[in-house]
């Protein structure tokens, strides 16, 4: 993950997609801060400084760049344009604790670029990090352009006039509204700087080759063969003045006419970096390097190239791009993309392949494609945001392998979601490779758990396998999303609309008892021998003319959101020609059908199985469930005290720099500052300290013996329960300190909590996800049950909820005539909570809360465990390139 801005410097885009650098000023850009602010014409210095003169920019210069100092006080930001500083922002103690005053300066050439918005975005991350929560600024009314920046930055601004000034006051929350504005502004600027590569005016194919069956000149041959109507050029030295498959072939970029929009690099790995610099030189604005093989050496050189000319880059070592719209294939595929609706990206060429054979197979065409590849700029966030924007683009297909931030992914995935369905599959779900965990949680937090994860509060459709993907795929292009999961199934084989029914239960969907009226209505039109109810058998006797009927009629019933028609072909007639629009979502299937899916002349997906279908309009009602829940926000909790929680953390890494389990006592302290529900409970070294701990709890207890090392208190014997009268206590502590001796740190004293259901609540801070939580089954048994669900942190009460009733235990905490329901209120609250301490607290790796016992009077805890390490915060939301 990018840390906050702590020295090095990160690269942005200004609101026409222009790259900048923003990093910390210091001593040596004391030079740079003089000579900004000595160009700055007289109205600028007026309205910055309310009339600072010449010669005073390098006493601001020195204020700005002074050495030392603490970041909770003084800060400042410059961004810088091809080396040359075009604006800063700072910030100055105000005397208001947890305040701050802001300056910005802007070279007058670069006003009305975003330069001002974006320093102030990271001025007020950095901010953030280091515990401030206002910005104040002071600003002359006639200060037009300033006072706008300040309205628009979504930071809600309070103002008042004193003394003929505007004194603002923004509180720094990024709240929904801030994101909004700053997911606005970063739309606009990535899809500007994608232009030069989706929609090039002039590509140059640089390693271009004659020789057939090569990348070099299949890439050529597709983007000339395609038809695209720019302007194409050939690089290649030993090719040079004459022409290749079509096109002008040139020694060097600098003999091009034009400079390129668009350089495709095909050259060999060692060869990339050099050829990135020229392009850089010549005026290229973006770059797709399919060369393969980087070290990474070459890899730093070729990012560094394309940052430092601001060029936007897909790959390396991948299959290429393309936009049926403008007719470029830029690829090295053998087929190429049927114009269509469905966007595509993907990190694997051979995905990729199979993904423009089966959308253009199927009708549904492309509308733009990327192999992302390695991913070392443009990826699937970028994607989303151009489709977004696209008008032709009506569905997104993802195969995404990793995630550079997928915070950000998961915002940007739910608001393109709300505007087209979005279909992915689930990559990288086995096990192996992950590391050893120390932990249930961690244990638990398996890569398919954490992806499922993302995916859903995403909103993006999630499939298990490919074939799945284009099944749904077919669907979604074709059929308006279901209102609901009541599929009627309507066949003209029984046994076969039997096997119809089960498998949309098997799906997650109900197959619901038609309307009276609808059934005799059925009846009235079948042969005798046939069946009215759900699924209805009309026989094979029947015409496509009854057959299409019957379909018409079931859809109208208000009880069906969708119709999964299944014909077999028999010599008594075709029903295939009856599958056509009916007025809602209808899935068919063609027994004997040679293809998975088709769709038919009339925009019916047609399937070989029952099974893929009913697969099919479970992910078409997931994507319809999920677009028509309201986005809210995590709940204001009482009763946080998150400097306490800070002061634990920070206390115990103090002493143990490289992090660890945190002793009983402070765990405790640390889940009790944000109100975790924990069971009474007392700390004691001594024989005599823990029957008096015992006896103020009250008996029966618990002890839990605190040895290092040991994670696992019940498979290491170190705990003891039900510990009823001083000499029951007495017995078991003697127990415990003969089995540990030495090694026995001291003993949690703790208060039995009656009979409930075990469950885990706890969290893990992944290396790319952040903060998830887990919920689940609880107890010894809890990893051998693995019945568990995750959400990333931190959570909405919905989500809460939704992860309340994922796991298969959810059962048990509803109720059931032998057991009364649990405290389902008291659970969301725990996760909410829980959720927002890993999310406000990075330091904390893993937190294990196991078992947390559910009943129907309330919820409490029972057992605890948390580890830390030294983790800095971090911005997911910040606009800035990878």
């Amino acid at each position: 993950m990018t840390e906050p801005l702590s020295g090095a410097r990160a690269f942005a885009l200004l609101t026409d997609g222009t790259q900048i650098e923003i990093g910390r000023l210091g001593a040596a850009d004391l030079d740079a801060v003089r000579e900004l602010h000595d160009g700055l014409s007289e109205e600028s210095r007026h309205l910055r400084f309310f009339g600072l003169n010449r010669a005073m920019a390098g006493q601001v210069a020195a204020r700005v760049c002074r050495a030392g100092g603490d970041a909770r006080d003084h800060a400042a930001l410059g961004a810088w344009l091809r080396g040359e500083l075009i604006g800063m922002a700072e910030y100055e103690p105000t005397g208001v604790p947890g305040q701050v005053e802001i300056a910005i300066a802007v070279a007058d050439r670069m006003h009305r670029r975003g330069v001002g918005t974006l320093l102030l975005e990271h001025l007020g991350s950095l901010a953030r990090a280091n515990g401030i929560v206002a910005f104040h600024a002071d600003t002359l009314p006639e200060n037009s352009s300033m006072l706008r920046v300040f309205a628009d930055a979504g930071l809600s601004p309070r103002q008042r006039m004193s003394h003929g000034v505007v004194e603002l006051t923004m509180p720094l929350v990024p709240d929904d509204g801030y994101l909004d504005a700053v997911a606005e502004r970063e739309r606009r600027a990535d899809v500007a700087s994608l232009e030069p590569l989706l929609r090039p005016r002039v590509v140059a194919v640089i390693g271009a080759s004659r020789r057939r069956g090569t990348v070099g000149a299949e890439l050529l041959r597709n983007i000339v063969d395609g038809g695209f109507k720019g302007a194409v050029y050939a690089v290649n030295p030993h090719c040079a003045g004459s022409d290749m498959h079509g096109v002008p072939c040139v020694a060097t970029l600098a003999d091009l006419p034009e400079p390129p929009d668009l350089a495709v690099v095909t050259v060999p790995g060692y060869a990339v970096p050099g050829v990135a610099a020229a392009c850089g030189r010549s005026g290229t604005s973006a770059l797709v390097v399919i060369s393969s093989g980087l070290t990474a050496e070459q890899g730093r050189g070729l990012l560094a190239a394309c940052r430092e000319h601001g060029m936007r880059l897909v790959g390396p070592n991948c299959l290429g791009i393309a936009n049926t719209g403008i007719w470029l294939d830029a690829t090295f595929g053998a087929r190429r993309p049927v114009p269509g609706i469905a966007g595509v990206a993907v990190q694997s060429g051979g995905v990729g392949v199979a993904l423009i054979e089966e959308l253009s197979r199927l009708g549904i065409g492309v509308s733009t494609f990327a192999s992302v590849g390695d991913k070392y700029d443009v990826s699937a966030n970028d994607l989303l945001m151009w489709w977004e924007s696209d008008e032709t683009t009506r569905l997104g297909v993802l195969h995404v392998e990793s995630f550079g931030n997928p915070r950000k992914f998961a915002r940007t995935a739910r608001r393109v979601a709300a505007r087209m369905p979005l279909l992915t599959v689930l990559a990288g779900r086995s096990a192996p490779g992950t590391r050893a965990a120390a932990s249930h949680t961690a244990a638990a937090a398996t890569p398919e758990l954490t992806r499922r994860a993302l995916f859903e509060q995403a909103g993006v459709v999630a499939t298990d396998d490919l074939g799945e993907l284009v099944d749904a795929a077919a669907l979604l292009a074709t059929q308006p999303p279901p209102a609901g999961p009541r599929v009627a199934v309507v066949s003209n084989a029984g046994g076969a609309g039997v096997l119809a029914a089960d498998a949309c239960a098997d799906a997650g969907l109900t197959v619901p008892v038609l309307d009276a009226a609808t059934r005799r209505a059925l009846a009235g039109m079948l042969p005798v021998c046939a069946a009215a109810a759900n699924p209805v058998d009309t026989t094979a006797a029947v015409s496509a003319e009854v057959f299409q009927d019957a379909l018409d009629l079931v859809a109208a019933d208000a009880s069906v959101d969708a119709v999964l028609a299944l014909v077999a072909p028999t010599a008594l007639g075709d029903l295939r020609g009856a599958l056509g629009g009916i007025g809602k979502p209808l899935a068919a299937v063609v027994l004997g059908q040679a293809e998975t899916v088709t769709v038919n002349e009339r925009g019916v997906p047609c399937y070989a199985y029952p099974e893929n279908a009913a697969r099919a309009l479970a992910h078409a009602w997931t994507y319809a469930r999920g677009r028509n829940v309201p986005r809210d926000a995590p709940p204001a909790l009482p009763g946080l005290h998150p400097q306490e929680a800070a002061g634990v953390i920070a206390g115990y890494l103090a002493g143990a720099p490289d992090g660890g389990w945190l002793p009983p006592v402070d765990t405790f302290r640390l889940l009790e500052s944000y109100g975790l529900p924990m069971a009474p409970w007392c700390w004691a070294r001594t024989e005599d300290e823990v029957v008096a701990a015992a006896r103020e709890l009250g008996v029966p207890v618990a002890l839990k013996a605190h040895v290092s090392g040991v994670v696992h208190k019940t498979a290491a014997g170190a705990l003891e329960l039900g510990l009823d009268g001083e000499d029951a206590v007495r017995a078991a502590f003697a127990r415990l300190s003969g089995r540990f001796g030495g090694d026995l740190g001291g003993m949690l004293v703790q208060a039995m909590a009656g009979e409930g259901v075990e469950v885990l609540c706890g969290a893990v801070q992944d290396e790319v996800f952040g903060a998830v939580v887990i919920f689940g089954a609880g107890g010894v048994d809890t990893d051998a049950l693995a019945d568990r669900a995750a959400r990333l942190a931190p959570l909405t009460a919905r989500e809460a909820d939704e992860l309340i009733r994922a796991p298969r235990l959810s059962a048990l905490l509803l109720g059931h005539p032998a057991r009364p329901p649990g405290d389902v209120a008291g659970l969301r609250e725990v996760l909410l909570r829980l959720s927002r301490l890993v999310a406000d607290h990075p330091g904390i790796t893993e937190l294990d809360l196991n078992p947390t016992i559910v009943r129907p009077d309330g919820v409490m805890a029972v057992d605890a465990r948390v580890r830390l390490a030294p983790r800095r915060a971090w911005d997911p939301y910040l606009r800035r390139l990878r």
